[in-house]
C-alpha cells in the first residue's frame, strides 16, 4: 500500500505542490522561500514571497523548518497540506488534512 501524499501550498493558497517532487528549498536574503522540482527543467516555485518594506521577513531556518514538517508527515495516514501562516506570531508551517 503506497503511503498518503504530503502536499506543499504557497503562502496565497493558489498553488499545491507534491512534497515528493520537491528537491531543493531555499531562502534568500529577503526571506522568500522557493522549492526547486524534480522535473525535466527543474522549474522553481516560490511559495513564500515576502516584500522588503512589509516587515514580514520568515524566520532564518523557515526552508528547514519545512523539510522537518514534510519529514515528521512521512508516516501521515492521511493525505496532508503544508501551508505557509502568518499571523500575530509571525511564520509557521501549518498542516491540514487534504
Amino acid at each position: 500500500m503506497a503511503a498518503p501524499e504530503v502536499w506543499v501550498a504557497k503562502d496565497d493558497g493558489s498553488d499545491l505542490i507534491r512534497a515528493g517532487a520537491i528537491v531543493a528549498v531555499g531562502r534568500d536574503y529577503t526571506g522568500t522561500v522557493t522549492a526547486r522540482l524534480s522535473d525535466s527543467e527543474g522549474s522553481t516555485v516560490t511559495l513564500v514571497m515576502v516584500t522588503s518594506h512589509e516587515g514580514k521577513h520568515t524566520p532564518d531556518d523557515f526552508h528547514r523548518q519545512l523539510v522537518r514538517a514534510v519529514a515528521q508527515l512521512a508516516d501521515a495516514a492521511e493525505a496532508t497540506v503544508v501551508s505557509p501562516v502568518w499571523d500575530d506570531e509571525g511564520w509557521r508551517w501549518a498542516t491540514e488534512p487534504l
